[in-house]
């Protein structure tokens, strides 16, 4: 079974609880995407501002933003299982792992569209709970799947073979019927999927994308 994560990216904090709240019931966990202005031309919700939602789903925090480390503390009040920082704008990895670690939380790096797997600090590679692979760029809903994605999906797979405690690979952006498929055959544990998974019946298009990420079904 492949794991699939609702993914909010939005700059209006009702709407982000309201997407929060019809996941309730329906999965374990939710991924936001928080962009800063300065990472991508884009800008979304400030974590704070789920501070009092009333959830029992885990919450994804994806930190698309300069120095990710400076916003961990407003992931934890918005009530972050997992914080997932952007390696591009990040100057220091050990210091982001070691301090989401410390505040008792999940942690994983992300990998934007152009940056290989081998930018990820090899001495903490295998401390990792998540990496997470971009198939789009980051910033921005509603582009089409990267099949460059792909062969770091592979690559990462390969390397956690050797790890007693392997990380789970992530893969966002621009997952389709048909591209949830390959994701899931090259390694993948995990994807997000943003506005597509939300339109309609969530937990039948939750359905449908697990089947087709097993080969069954009609995939588009």
């Amino acid at each position: 079974m492949i794991e699939i994560i609702p993914s909010i990216l939005t700059n209006d904090p009702e709407e982000a609880k309201e997407l929060i709240a019809s996941c309730e019931g329906i999965v374990e966990r939710v991924s936001v995407d928080i962009i800063d202005g300065k990472f991508a031309d884009n800008k979304t919700i400030d974590p704070s501002a789920l501070s009092d939602i009333d959830t029992n789903l885990k919450i994804d925090y994806q930190l698309m933003v300069y120095e990710p480390v400076n916003w961990i503390e407003r992931c934890i009040r918005g009530q972050a299982d997992r914080i997932i920082g952007h390696i591009e704008q990040m100057s220091d990895q050990v210091e982001f792992v070691g301090k989401v670690q410390e505040a008792g939380l999940y942690v994983g790096l992300g990998l934007d569209i152009d940056t290989s797997v081998a930018k990820i600090d090899p001495t903490i590679l295998t401390n990792l709970d998540v990496v997470l692979v971009m198939s789009v760029a980051a910033g921005f809903g509603g582009q089409e799947f990267d099949k460059r994605a792909l062969g770091k999906i592979r690559e990462l797979d390969e390397i956690r073979v050797r790890d007693d405690t392997p990380y789970k690979i992530h893969d966002d952006g621009g997952i389709t019927l048909d591209s949830i498929y390959n994701v899931h055959r090259v390694g993948s544990d995990e994807v997000s999927i943003g506005r597509r998974i939300f339109e309609g019946d969530l937990a039948e298009n939750l359905k449908k994308f697990q089947k087709a990420a097993h080969g069954l079904g009609t995939r588009d």
